[in-house]
């Protein structure tokens, strides 16, 4: 028959796992990991909007950069044509032909220019839309960090208390048998995490909070180890 000591034993083991139980809940569901959670999708998001302004800018340079070469060269041409024009030498023919190309040149420069222009003005914006959504991303990027040091230190104490239970723990379980050990894992897995309860004196159940007669009481307490008749948990008397 197992001593009330071992049963007692029990009943702290039973303690310090609920301990640990509530411990791993508050781990898992402190309100700054839903925080955290929301602001890493909040960065994520950020960074895609940063990742398609910063392309957008990058083809408006490289088209810029292209345009601008373009008319370098077109300035360039126009300038030669125009040299050749007012060198003279030409029949009446051929400066009508080069008076028209050079014409055609201006007009083609004139195009340039503006589009120039137009391309500026768009990789300006461009550069102002970056700058702020970079703006948005550090500070996105501050705000998870600060979530994360937040949660890394809450975590940090948590597990130096479950730590501490896991412990007594340690120091408790020698002391039970082991085949009642392996019978209370056992019960905390169907028993919603609670496998031992304390028989009061009026023979109500610590765990279920029925109440026994005086006959199920007997009958209870001959068994070894004592167990509930209603919800078949181990009873300390």
């Amino acid at each position: 028959m197992l001593s009330p000591t071992g049963l007692a034993d029990l009943l702290d083991l039973q303690a310090e796992d609920t301990d640990i139980d509530r411990l791993l809940h508050q781990r898992e569901t402190l309100p700054e990991l839903e925080k955290y959670r929301a602001a890493a999708a909040g960065l994520d998001k950020v960074e895609r909007r940063l990742a398609a302004a910063s392309e957008d800018l990058a083809e408006t340079t490289r088209t810029l950069d292209k345009t601008s070469g373009e008319l370098e060269i077109a300035e360039i041409k126009l300038g030669q044509e125009e040299n050749r024009l007012f060198a003279g030498g030409m029949s009446a023919r051929e400066t009508e032909h080069m008076r028209d190309e050079v014409q055609m040149l201006r007009r083609n420069i004139g195009a340039m220019e503006d589009e120039v222009l137009a391309l500026m003005e768009q990789r300006e914006t461009q550069e102002q839309d970056v700058t702020a959504i970079t703006a948005e991303r550090d500070a996105a990027a501050s705000a998870k960090s600060e979530l994360e040091a937040e949660i890394s230190k809450q975590w940090g104490m948590i597990d130096a208390d479950i730590a501490k239970h896991e412990a007594r723990k340690a120091d408790i379980v020698p002391s039970i048998p082991e085949d009642l050990v392996e019978l209370y894992e056992e019960l905390r897995q169907g028993k919603e995490r609670t496998a031992v309860g304390r028989l009061s004196e009026d023979g109500t159940c610590g765990v279920c909070h029925l109440k026994l007669s005086r006959a199920e009481v007997a009958e209870a307490t001959k068994a070894d180890p004592p167990r509930c008749l209603h919800c078949r948990r181990i009873l300390v008397p």
